[in-house]
């Protein structure tokens, strides 16, 4: 009797276990409805309208440059309309969406940087990012009327990296920056690889310092306390989204200041092929205030 009674109790605790189970993916959102949920994110922003955002609650958390803020404050009382540039990166696996889109203050381009963290097929938190380019930018943005060069490419076949594999490449570059050094990093460039900073190509075909236009030939400036934290992967295109405080460099920022971003590394084959970074220069001090997505082990002080 005793072990009919506990057998009973097994089958009906699997069947509880399977049915949540069952439930939970039934809740979860593809990628599709993440697309979605990208959609009518920046349909609202331009229509200056958060009530047509589906929340998990109207106090969900938002932040703008690494600061809380109240949904419909900042950018969403400023913004006039979208460009022609977005590049999307959905992460069904943690439930992430995030997105590089260009958008318009009047005649000023706004680099936008948006993570959406989604719950039951719902915003549960909005984190962003803005860079105005100015007028007087040394950058133009000269690419922001077609997608990045590679970073739509499907992922050929056998080539596709697990998702720890995808993110330790990716986090091979920020080491890179951390020692000065891609080549003593070993970060794994492909030969043609391909970079682009808020609008411009910077590395790779037609970049604005020939004939250095390889990332194994540029100069770069030490970054002794650059962090890390990744924002979202994309394992179906081979991207990864990581959040980047550049650190103390003394003045080559200004004083005081830091270059942050959401970059998008585009990694297939054991190498880096495309990256993407919309940048914004903040106090030396910005942190993320997110949770990372995957584990991340670089993360040194700031100065």
């Amino acid at each position: 009797m005793t072990k009919r009674f506990l057998l009973s109790l097994l089958c009906v605790g699997a069947w509880i276990a399977s049915g949540t189970a069952a439930a939970a993916q039934a809740r979860a959102c593809d990628r599709a409805c993440l697309g979605g949920l990208l959609n009518q994110y920046v349909d609202a922003l331009v229509a200056h309208d958060p009530a047509r955002l589906s929340l998990v609650s109207p106090t969900v958390r938002y932040t703008e440059d690494s600061k809380d803020a109240k949904l419909g404050e900042g950018l969403w009382k400023s913004v006039t309309g979208k460009g022609t540039f977005r590049h999307d990166y959905l992460d069904v696996a943690k439930q992430k969406a995030a997105t590089h889109v260009h958008l318009l203050e009047g005649a000023t381009p706004v680099l936008y940087s948006v993570v959406l963290h989604v719950q039951d097929r719902r915003i549960g938190g909005i984190e962003t990012l803005v860079q105005r380019v100015a007028p007087d930018s040394r950058l133009k943005p000269t690419e922001l009327g077609k997608p990045v060069r590679g970073l739509e490419d499907p992922v050929p076949s056998g080539k596709r990296q697990s998702r720890e594999s995808m993110v330790r490449t990716a986090l091979s570059y920020t080491e890179g920056l951390r020692i000065g050094s891609f080549v003593d990093a070993g970060t794994p460039f492909a030969t043609d690889a391909y970079r682009v900073e808020n609008g411009a190509i910077l590395a790779g075909a037609g970049c604005l310092r020939p004939p250095h236009c390889g990332l194994y030939d540029q100069n770069i400036i030490l970054h002794p306390s650059v962090m890390a934290s990744v924002a979202a992967v994309d394992e179906d295109k081979g991207i990864v989204v990581l959040w980047m405080n550049f650190g103390y460099t003394g003045p080559a920022y200004g004083e005081g200041n830091a270059l942050v971003t959401f970059e998008a590394f585009k990694v297939w084959g054991g190498q880096i092929r495309t990256i993407n970074a919309f940048f914004a220069g903040l106090p030396l001090s910005t942190s993320r205030w997110w949770a990372t997505t995957d584990p991340v082990r670089i993360a040194p002080v700031i100065r």
